[in-house]
């Protein structure tokens, strides 16, 4: 994995997870494509939240995990997300995705 670009302020996880999620009434469908302990980004998704909308990310790996945040951009198909904290159960979301792509060494130096 390459070192942090830019205004990143941690490094990405390459990931593909199916998400469902929520930003107030509105649901949706995407795919997780990164995760950082920063934020993450969803593409392919059914809808974009406004920015600086909360949004519930759900995502169903070996357990479910949430994952909390504020949309801060648009990309073409999708939207980023940046969080107020990490919370334990997203670290390991964080941790089991490094872990899948063998990219944990990487992501636990950038820490």
């Amino acid at each position: 994995m390459s070192p942090s670009v830019g205004k990143r302020r941690a490094s990405r996880v390459r990931t593909r997870f199916e998400t469902a999620y929520s930003a107030g009434r509105e649901d949706g469908t995407g795919i997780l494509i990164n995760i950082s302990y920063s934020g993450a980004l969803l593409t392919e998704t059914s809808l974009q939240p406004r920015i600086g909308s909360q949004v519930r990310a759900y995502v169903l790996l070996s357990e479910p995990f949430d994952v909390v945040g504020k949309v801060t951009r648009h990309v073409k198909d999708g939207f980023a997300i940046e969080y107020a904290a990490v919370s334990p159960e997203l670290s390991r979301l964080i941790d089991y995705a490094a872990a899948i792509v063998g990219e944990a060494s990487d992501l636990l130096q950038a820490r």
